[in-house]
């Protein structure tokens, strides 16, 4: 499919990636390298500002290349560790920094008291990976509903207000 959509021979995929699993681990590498820049994360001077600045539009296709993608990934992790590897690594990593380092930012301003920010650092990415397992849509709505009722609440150490 690859071949036929960039208009070339499988021979030529084939010589740029030796197996599928390589093809899969850059273009999945690619595609969130692309869409975090952790040298330049939002600073609103608040975590909601910050984490809805983060919130990246994509248009249906965009969305739905994503998805596709990702599901794919998660359904040969157990063929090659190396893709279970680059769901972790590549594929969420980035996001689930980005997340530690704006939650770390609003603690140490003392929006927030000190809290288990490495694991609430994974929450979105983990939920939107299972979204995409379930080839739902990664909506701006279903983001802000885990900040506004997950994140901020449990850094606050409660229920949501």
């Amino acid at each position: 499919m690859v071949a036929a959509h960039a208009g070339m021979a499988r021979a030529t995929v084939y010589r740029r990636w030796a197996t599928k699993a390589d093809l899969v681990l850059e273009a999945v590498s690619r595609m969130s390298h692309s869409d975090v820049n952790l040298d330049q994360l939002p600073d609103t001077g608040s975590l909601r500002g910050d984490m809805t600045a983060m919130i990246v539009p994509f248009d249906d296709e965009q969305q739905q290349v994503r998805i596709h993608a990702m599901a794919g990934l998660l359904s040969l992790a157990n063929i090659d560790e190396r893709l279970a590897a680059a769901a972790t690594g590549s594929g969420i990593g980035p996001w689930i920094e980005a997340n530690r380092i704006l939650m770390q930012r609003a603690v140490d301003r003392g929006e927030f008291p000190p809290a288990d920010i490495d694991t609430l650092a994974e929450i979105i990415p983990m939920l939107c990976v299972a979204r995409a397992v379930q080839r739902l849509p990664i909506t701006r709505e279903f983001s802000l509903a885990l900040i506004d009722g997950v994140i901020i609440p449990a850094l606050r150490g409660g229920a949501p207000a």
